[in-house]
């Protein structure tokens, strides 16, 4: 054939290692990225954690023994376990892991929680018995002023509440009615009758009451210097006086007090009616106990 003069060029693909090896370095590079955020995690983990912590799990994962026991009877890994006495003949390989025991102080700093603990629960137990026991005698209360009818007349007389201290029933005096007779400290036949029923109730409760006579802001001055608060505090001491001869125990009482028209019922009216008033406290306590004779 004669030669034209043309040229031929011809092209030979090569294998595909190019293409193969082309992203190796992206595996490599995502490998180094990995390890180095699982360093930096590891070192933010280390910098986080107390003396303490990091003592403990080093103790936890730290051998103190590799031995050689003749334990077991040839089964599936020959009856590994732990012994003290280091290498005794051709026995399996046991790995003997031995806790730091606590120190005296980390030992009675755990007891103290312990027995933190253990008293919060009681107490929390406790005081949930008398919340319902305070709030079964107001019912009570509220119940026999109800279905007697000499005290369903008085119930506007009577305000049962809660408060910080516990249960509060205060009697308190109205426009026309009176618990006491003006600058008199003996409670009125009615204010006697109320005085009883609250009584019967205090009595069937370990809790001990406060007990607080009050005045209204205005002055009074009786005979020797006789002031509200000598007034307050008789009215006081002649209430606990109805309450014990209708039964309620001498192991009950926590408080008596007279305030005057320190502590008014309407602080924007000092001179109203009601702010004259008996205020009997049912505390959220358990009793004082008399002592063994």
């Amino acid at each position: 054939m004669a030669n034209d003069g043309s040229v031929v060029i011809k092209k030979i693909k090569k294998g595909g290692h190019d293409g193969h090896h082309g992203g190796a370095w992206k595996v490599a590079y995502a490998d180094f990225v990995t390890a180095m955020m699982a360093f930096f995690l590891l070192m933010w983990l280390i910098n986080t954690t107390t003396p303490e912590q990091k003592r403990g799990i080093a103790d936890y994962f730290a051998p103190e023994s590799v031995s050689r026991s003749e334990s077991g009877t040839g089964a599936l890994l020959g009856g590994t376990a732990a012994s003290n006495e280091g290498q005794s003949g051709q026995g399996s390989l046991a790995v003997k892991t031995q806790l730091r025991p606590p120190s005296e102080q980390e030992q009675a700093e755990v007891n103290s929680r312990g027995r933190d603990n253990a008293d919060a629960r009681a107490s929390s137990g406790t005081s949930s018995a008398q919340n319902a026991a305070l709030e079964q005698a107001a019912a009570r209360l509220r119940q026999a002023m109800q279905d007697k009818p000499d005290l369903a007349e008085l119930s506007k007389h009577v305000l049962i509440d809660e408060t910080p201290e516990g249960v509060r029933i205060q009697l308190v005096d109205q426009d026309g009615r009176s618990m006491f007779e003006p600058g008199r400290a003996e409670p009125k036949p009615y204010a006697q009758r109320l005085l009883q029923e609250v009584a019967r109730t205090v009595s069937d409760l370990p809790n001990r009451i406060s007990i607080a006579g009050h005045t209204d802001g205005a002055t009074f001055e009786g005979p020797g210097g006789y002031s509200n608060w000598d007034l307050s505090s008789a009215r006081a001491n002649a209430s606990l006086k109805v309450l014990l001869d209708s039964g309620m125990g001498q192991d009950h009482v926590a408080e008596v007090a007279g305030k005057a028209g320190s502590d008014p019922l309407y602080p924007d009216n000092p001179y109203a009616s009601a702010n004259r008033r008996i205020s009997i406290v049912l505390l959220r306590e358990a009793p004082v106990l008399p002592p063994d004779e």
